[in-house]
């Protein structure tokens, strides 16, 4: 379906986003094998988590809703049952990387895939260390579907490849039934949600520095969670705000994990009128209000560590540096070629196609600033990101863009164009 979007406005007030999507993952994952009820507030009910709860639900777990609170009736670590028919992940690949460290150390087999852009995404990352710890994974050439037979596992030492929150969860998830202590080293430093919600639950996992280590356990225990609003999803707001002139928002109960607002921080170096404020914690989870103004904004370049702490924002610098003063550059960024779309190539194509001037690259982009966009037809690739990204662009265009294929969308931020027209 196609979408003509607002063009030529800015945002005032407040508002709030859904729950954040890689925390409410991890709460149905980890309540699922953990003893007990976990109650879950602020659980983000798009696509993608919906897609978690389905294959919990197929392993035998009893998930429930009342009042918002989402119930997980855990079955404990080795309570999940034999699936009697393939686990489908729809479109996340969160779900099918991380539950593969649950499944490997079950004792049944099951197959597990997903829509076709699932079947095309990278999982040799995850085959490669949950092998080494002893699972049996077979998969259609390091592709989906992937048929995973239970199996005892060992622990490993594992030097991180690529930096992925999802590899690094698998094996964290695979270390809870290994025997032994299991180190994880990264070169750069992942989202670290796994670690903090897996401790909360009562598990023995250790942090220092890029140094993760994890021991096997007895069991997790069921814990109450309530879910921060999701950063990924606030930054395409912070960023309409930020480039609309006579724009004033504040973004209420935003988590700011340190390793999730590498984003913010360059959006700062560039001159971005934003404030943290009432910062607390929640659920072991740093939160805050977020106050967005309009500003002018200044090119950077961005490189190493900060890329996997800004990952999903990427697309975004890339419209914000479009319009900003000067050429920014993108480098490191290859892991974007294995997102729903080649995100390097599609928001390259996009963008450009609007006014933009950015010369794609292998390890990211040269953005030239000062731009002015224009209306025309943009395809969305069924990539959310790149949907909301060309949404966002519409607010400085002086005619309307026509989007293809915009449903997409809500497998991240189902009510993201109601925030666009309440602000």
């Amino acid at each position: 379906m196609k979408k003509i979007l607002m063009h030529n406005k800015n945002l005032k007030g407040k508002t709030k986003v859904l729950g954040d999507k890689s925390i409410s993952h991890r709460a149905i994952m980890f309540g699922a094998i953990a003893e007990g009820v976990t109650n879950i507030k602020g659980l983000l009910k798009g696509e993608d988590c919906i897609s978690t709860i389905n294959c919990f639900k197929d392993l035998g777990i009893k998930i429930t809703e009342e009042n918002n609170i989402i119930s997980v009736y855990g079955n404990g670590l080795y309570g999940l049952k034999k699936p009697n028919k393939t686990l489908y992940v729809g479109n996340s690949g969160t779900t099918i990387r991380i539950i593969s460290g649950i499944l490997s150390a079950q004792n049944f087999s099951c197959e597990i895939t997903g829509d076709s852009s699932i079947i095309k995404r990278p999982m040799k990352r995850i085959i490669e260390p949950l092998s080494l710890m002893g699972a049996n994974i077979e998969s259609n050439n390091n592709l989906a579907p992937l048929n995973i037979n239970g199996n005892n596992l060992n622990s490993i030492s594992y030097n991180m490849p690529v930096a992925s929150a999802q590899v690094k969860s698998a094996i964290l998830l695979a270390s809870l039934y290994a025997k032994g202590k299991t180190t994880i080293i990264e070169k750069f430093k992942s989202r670290d949600h796994s670690e903090i919600m897996l401790n909360y639950f009562g598990a023995n996992i250790n942090v220092n520095g890029n140094i993760i280590q994890s021991k096997k356990i007895e069991k997790l225990n069921a814990q109450n969670i309530e879910i921060c609003g999701d950063i990924s999803s606030a930054c395409f707001i912070i960023v309409g705000a930020l480039i609309t002139e006579n724009s004033h928002i504040i973004i209420e109960n935003v988590g700011i994990n340190p390793t999730r607002i590498g984003f913010l921080e360059i959006l700062k170096k560039m001159g971005a009128n934003i404030n943290f404020l009432n910062t607390r914690f929640v659920s072991g989870e740093k939160v805050c209000d977020i106050e967005v103004k309009y500003s002018k904004l200044k090119c950077c370049n961005i490189s190493g560590e900060i890329i996997p702490r800004m990952v999903d924002e990427i697309p975004l610098f890339a419209l914000v540096a479009s319009l900003a003063n000067g050429k920014s550059i993108v480098k490191d960024a290859q892991e974007l070629k294995f997102k729903e779309s080649n995100r390097i190539k599609t928001i390259t194509t996009e963008l450009n196609k609007i006014g933009a001037n950015i010369i794609e690259t292998d390890d990211g982009m040269i953005i030239e600033g000062n731009r002015t966009f224009f209306g025309n037809k943009c395809e969305s690739y069924n990539d959310h990101r790149i949907a909301m990204c060309i949404a966002i662009a519409s607010l400085v265009c002086k005619e309307p863009i026509i989007l293809n294929d915009y449903e997409c969308i809500n497998i991240s931020f189902p009510n993201f164009f109601d925030i666009l027209e309440n602000l």
